[in-house]
């Protein structure tokens, strides 16, 4: 029977119709299909590495990669000196992520996962804002004592874990890495970001951060996804397609936090892509900024 709401020549691809069960199709998840699978668990048996300090990262400079790296080198920079981390590179596009050891850290098989070895028993972690809610708890930094600020921050954290799937599995995808270019979809989600970044903009018009005054884990989790965005910096011409640069306050806010040298520490650790000299694959003591970024490695 012909579907009248849904004629499938007007599918894409024409003439497709949903089966009364879905069966995975590994050659139809466009570019990063191999990120995914429909199934948990691991896929092959691997120990994770384990440094010399007990906060152990296993990561990759995405964006929920990097809202854990600023913060550990934020909170070492505030001379946090038990921050020290080794941060390993977990290559999803190598399948790393659906390894026995990552997959005991983190079941759900994203980066980033962190393992803190100063417990009496190893403590795993996993989740982006958990990760960065659990190091400002544990050290009573970037998270406010007063009630009003603790509570708009956690406000703002858990507004970017809620959105960011929008921006980034939903505009990110369907924009930049699907294997055909859909109007609907990129319409929808294009209209979702735009609402989002209207959000933060009208925020960041009377608020200098996230949580009022105070920079905090909220602007290290939004950072990343936004800033990134607006200064032209993901998903190949997104920045332009969204007019990004009309979102002033956001541009001033990202700006501001975009100059903190840890900031500009924490985005090239475990990151793979870019100028040689702005990529830090694994990072084990502070001096590997220095002294092991790829442009030196090469070079040696």
């Amino acid at each position: 029977m012909t579907d009248i709401k849904f004629p499938p020549e007007n599918n894409l691809p024409a003439g497709y119709v949903p089966p009364k069960i879905w069966t995975w199709d590994k050659g139809n998840g466009g570019e990063f299909a191999s990120i995914n699978r429909p199934t948990a668990g691991a896929q092959f048996e691997r120990k994770l590495p384990i440094g010399k300090h007990p906060l152990q990262l296993y990561s990759l400079a995405t964006p929920n990669g990097q809202k854990v790296t600023i913060m550990l080198e934020e909170l070492l920079a505030a001379g946090h000196s038990g921050a020290e981390y080794d941060a390993w590179l977990i290559r999803i596009g190598d399948s790393d992520q659906f390894g026995s050891g990552f997959v005991e850290v983190n079941p759900n098989s994203k980066i980033p996962a962190l393992m803190d070895h100063s417990t009496p028993e190893p403590t795993r972690v996993f989740e982006s804002g958990a990760i960065l809610l659990y190091l400002a708890e544990k050290f009573g930094a970037f998270l406010p004592k007063d009630h009003k600020a603790r509570t708009e921050t956690l406000n703002w954290l858990f507004w970017q874990m809620g959105s960011a799937p929008f921006l980034g599995g939903g505009f990110g995808h369907f924009y930049a890495y699907a294997p055909m270019k859909i109007q609907y979809a990129i319409d929808r989600y294009a209209m979702e970001v735009k609402r989002q970044l209207d959000v933060l903009d009208r925020h960041l018009a009377d608020n200098r951060f996230m949580a009022g005054s105070e920079y905090t884990i909220a602007d290290m989790a939004i950072w990343p996804w936004y800033g990134r965005i607006v200064l032209g910096q993901a998903y190949n011409d997104a920045g332009a397609f969204l007019d990004g640069g009309s979102y002033k306050n956001v541009i001033r806010w990202t700006n501001e936090i975009d100059a903190r040298p840890a900031v500009k520490r924490g985005v090239i650790v475990n990151k793979t892509s870019g100028d040689p000299s702005e990529q830090l694959h694994e990072r084990h003591d502070a001096s590997d900024f220095e002294t092991k970024t790829q442009d030196k490695i090469d070079a040696a």
